[in-house]
């Protein structure tokens, strides 16, 4: 049976399975299980994504102490590929682990420089954990690529390796990451989930982090969000195409509440998708010229209970001492009043002032 949604269902289910509705958690392992990851983007104009992003769920009890403490000290969540995700999740990738590289020059690159990897481990077993700074470079063949990442050998050979669970990301110290092998990194005892059963089970957990998801939808960078024929067929009055929808998500009651985003929130990851159900325009422009930028370096998008309303320009002036909101675009009604103090609390948990730009 295909399950008929009008579009406020529809956004109360992705708010709801984005944990964003008023019932806040409380946890911050399980915020991450549900989400499925939280990324590690260094742009903190604001605060760093994957700080902005939990605050944004769990609120001012968060502390960015907490997802340090659970990625070195208690080993509830790891990093992968710049992305936090629960440590339950591990078996579900070690079997994509120890498969071939996903594109056939990786793996030629890495025959080549079988030794080149040899001697990382033997260093790393030795002296680790290390920053790829004081890992020197032994390739025989540089990386071929002809961009950003050229000749940038031992980094590339570093994420290749952590793909393949050789290594992993031991801790952190500032926007460095200190790589060990993977052994003294994961749990000893990881189970191995065989890939298909890993591969169904990741497509479900991502629909039951974003609660449906557009059949035909593009295969996005950093995660992919195709869930393949996990949940159920589902249409949005109104909305051409077909979804798949997580069953567990009918019929729940919905609360809202007022709540600042991150660009990089899960709830608009996919452009397209928080166009149709939201009919919100919205593009981070960071990247664009001052002048040709329409709501602001690094806006940050308004939810007001099932419905994007609006942009926050702001940033943290941490020499100011200050959280400075240079504009506020509505682009529908809503409580300035709920807005303002969820300003405050953004201030509060910053540890900064709420000022204007114009103070």
């Amino acid at each position: 049976m295909t399950h008929v949604l009008s579009r406020e269902e529809a956004r109360r289910i992705a708010v709801r399975a984005q944990l964003l509705d008023a019932r806040r958690p409380v946890d911050l392992v399980d915020t991450v299980r549900q989400l499925t990851f939280v990324q590690l983007e260094p742009t903190a104009a604001v605060a760093p994504t994957a700080d902005l992003v939990l605050w944004s769920r769990l609120g001012g009890g968060y502390e960015p102490a907490d997802l340090t403490t659970a990625l070195e000290v208690d080993n509830s969540l790891f990093e992968l590929a710049l992305l936090v995700r629960p440590m339950d999740d591990l078996p579900l990738f070690r079997a994509e682990m120890a498969g071939p590289p996903k594109y056939e020059s990786t793996a030629r690159w890495l025959d080549d420089n079988d030794e080149f990897r040899q001697d990382i481990l033997d260093r790393l077993e030795v002296e680790g954990p290390l920053t790829s700074r004081e890992i020197p470079d032994t390739s025989i063949v540089s990386w071929p690529s002809s961009g950003w990442n050229n000749n940038r050998n031992v980094m590339m050979m570093l994420e290749c390796m952590m793909m393949r669970g050789d290594i992993a990301v031991a801790r952190r110290e500032g926007r460095d990451r200190l790589w060990d092998l993977a052994e003294r990194v994961y749990h000893s005892d990881t189970p191995t989930v065989p890939l298909d059963e890993a591969l169904r089970t990741r497509a479900s957990r991502r629909l039951t982090a974003q609660g449906l998801v557009p059949t035909k939808t593009p295969d996005l960078p950093v995660e992919t969000t195709r869930v393949g024929e996990a949940g159920v067929p589902a249409t949005i009055d109104g909305v051409k195409g077909t979804y798949r929808l997580d069953p567990a998500a009918l019929d729940q009651p919905f609360e809202g509440r007022t709540a600042l985003l991150s660009p990089f929130d899960g709830l608009i990851r996919d452009r397209k998708r928080m166009k149709e159900l939201f009919g919100f325009d919205y593009a981070l422009e960071m990247y664009k010229p001052a002048a040709k930028r329409q709501w602001g370096y690094y806006a940050l998008p308004i939810l007001h209970g099932d419905r994007l309303v609006g942009k926050v320009d702001a940033t943290t002036d941490r020499a100011r001492g200050a959280l400075v909101v240079h504009a506020v675009h509505e682009d529908e009604p809503f409580s300035r009043a709920e807005l303002d103090a969820e300003l405050r609390s953004l201030a509060d948990w910053l540890g900064v002032e709420l000022a204007r730009a114009e103070d």
